[in-house]
């Protein structure tokens, strides 16, 4: 029996159909799950979020073995799969609940946040908006948002959105992908 440890990683980067389209082909991350976090309203619907209004982030909690694969690492990858530079958007996807979002669990995750955003800086020429706040309730979204690109990859934003986005992580992290 294989016995391995595993941490949690809650990020937002935009719609989370394109984050969790990208780190469900990540070796080491065992689940990916979409949901909302951050804000006021308890259990939000996907209605409700859109709005704008109860403060939450679309984000996706993950589940990884910190042995295969490390919380820089995941930090590294989410920083190349969306624009950390532009607040409360990414590309059409507009408002709050799309805002650039890292909740961190412990004082280390802290710490490495911190830093690989500090070389983030570096790299973007504009300046990093990614919110940097611990992790507060994570609800878990609707079953029609779970595994959405995988299920239906030639939708219409699925293929002019999510697919160069995972093209570019398979390209860019072909060393971390699952075989």
């Amino acid at each position: 029996m294989t016995t391995y440890s595993t941490e949690i990683a809650i990020l937002g980067g935009g719609c989370f159909w394109c984050t969790e389209a990208v780190f469900q082909q990540i070796r080491g991350v065992f689940k990916v799950e979409s949901g909302y976090a951050g804000g006021a309203a308890p259990n939000p619907t996907y209605e409700q979020i859109c709005t704008g209004k109860t403060g939450h982030a679309e984000v996706v909690r993950l589940e990884f073995d910190p042995a295969v694969i490390s919380y820089r690492e995941l930090l590294e990858i989410f920083f190349t799969i969306h624009d950390p530079t532009t607040l409360n958007r990414q590309g059409n996807d507009a408002g709050t609940q799309y805002r650039s979002v890292i909740y961190f669990h412990d004082a280390e995750q802290q710490a490495i946040a911190k830093d690989v955003m500090a070389k983030m800086a570096e790299v973007w020429d504009a300046p990093i908006v990614t919110e940097l706040t611990e992790a507060p309730m994570f609800y878990i979204a609707e079953a029609y948002h779970q595994n959405y690109f995988r299920q239906h990859p030639q939708q219409g934003y699925c293929s002019v959105v999510v697919a160069p986005k995972v093209a570019k992580a398979r390209k860019l992290f072909a060393s971390k992908l699952i075989a």
